[in-house]
């Protein structure tokens, strides 16, 4: 573990955080609060908005070299409407290491990255009451190259000071 002082604030972090996340995806953000409880249903792990938009949130992991753990982005995803049922229907299920994933668009616009636009991914299943791992799909966008290639631990403290503490 990596003790890490924030050059912002002074405080001191042991371990450096690993892990952030968000509430809520970004269209339920937009609503107006006055509209948010007629028009959409937001959990933890799930949220729909018009009965035509839905999401799932899961797990975003970052390779850090050097370390053998990752960081992780709890993010949010557009799915489509046969996906959410399948989703949903095997939330705590035993899931199959051959499970095929299912597809999805990133609906998190994280601080330090440029506004996600179509961005696909992959969503893939985990048993028990893990949220599910998604993956980028490979493009020049920074945050699937991150994914894809890994980041030093220099750049999580970077991470760390720009996206606030936990």
């Amino acid at each position: 573990m990596t003790t890490w002082t924030c050059g912002c604030c002074g405080r001191t972090f042991n371990p450096l955080p690993m892990d952030y996340g968000f509430a809520a995806p970004r269209n339920w953000l937009g609503l107006p609060d006055a509209e948010r409880a007629s028009r959409a249903k937001l959990t933890d792990d799930v949220c729909t908005i018009d009965n035509t938009e839905r999401y799932v949130r899961g797990c975003l992991e970052i390779p850090v070299s050097g370390s053998s753990g990752s960081l992780v982005w709890g993010v949010w995803v557009s799915v489509s409407e046969e996906s959410f049922h399948y989703i949903l229907a095997r939330w705590t299920s035993q899931i199959a290491p051959d499970e095929p994933p299912r597809f999805g668009w990133l609906s998190t616009w994280i601080n330090g990255y440029p506004e996600p636009s179509e961005i696909r991914c992959n969503i893939f299943l985990r048993s028990g009451t893990l949220r599910p791992r998604i993956v980028l799909q490979p493009t020049e966008y920074p945050l699937a190259v991150e994914q894809h290639r890994g980041i030093t631990l220099d750049r999580v403290k970077e991470i760390a000071a720009g996206a606030g503490h936990p």
